[in-house]
């Protein structure tokens, strides 16, 4: 069955590449069908891999092989939210170790361009505290961040 909305991200050849890596690197994530092109197209031939059907974090997703006219940009993220610093480090390594790159506030970008938001559940109920204070701290040590940093964000909320 076809889901009402799924994301569909551009990619320029390496869409099955870019869904195997997200399968195999976030929870609740799987490649479930690829599909090879009909007919010759502007940017590829009869057979080559068109569309890839998968899921990231549970969000239904297709990979189009568009072709190089369009790029990945800051305007789309993942934002993938963490249970403890392991977790972060596990995926924020994954996605810079494997051709990616840092970014600041918890984000970062995968070898293909595309955003990812990696997210500590202490950072996000910290940044929208009732506590003005507490958000306001929160909020001063992420910005001074990459990698979200746990233990920096716990000692913020404490003052």
């Amino acid at each position: 069955m076809v889901a009402k909305n799924t994301l569909c991200l551009w990619y320029d050849g390496t869409a099955l590449e870019a869904a195997t890596f997200y399968a195999q690197t976030f929870p609740d994530s799987a490649v479930h069908a690829v599909h090879r092109a009909p007919a010759d197209f502007p940017s590829g031939k009869q057979g080559d891999v068109l569309t890839v059907d998968f899921t990231v974090a549970g969000i239904p997703c297709i990979g189009l092989n568009g072709g190089p006219a369009f790029k990945h940009s800051e305007a789309f993220s993942f934002q993938i939210s963490t249970d403890d610093q392991a977790e972060t480090d596990r995926l924020w390594n994954a996605i810079v170790g494997n051709g990616g790159e840092e970014s600041a506030c918890g984000w970062c970008r995968d070898k293909w361009g595309l955003s990812w938001q990696i997210t500590p559940r202490v950072l996000t109920e910290a940044v929208t505290s009732k506590d003005p204070a507490v958000a306001k701290r929160a909020f001063e040590a992420m910005m001074t961040m990459r990698r979200i940093d746990v233990a920096k964000i716990e000692a913020a909320v404490r003052g």
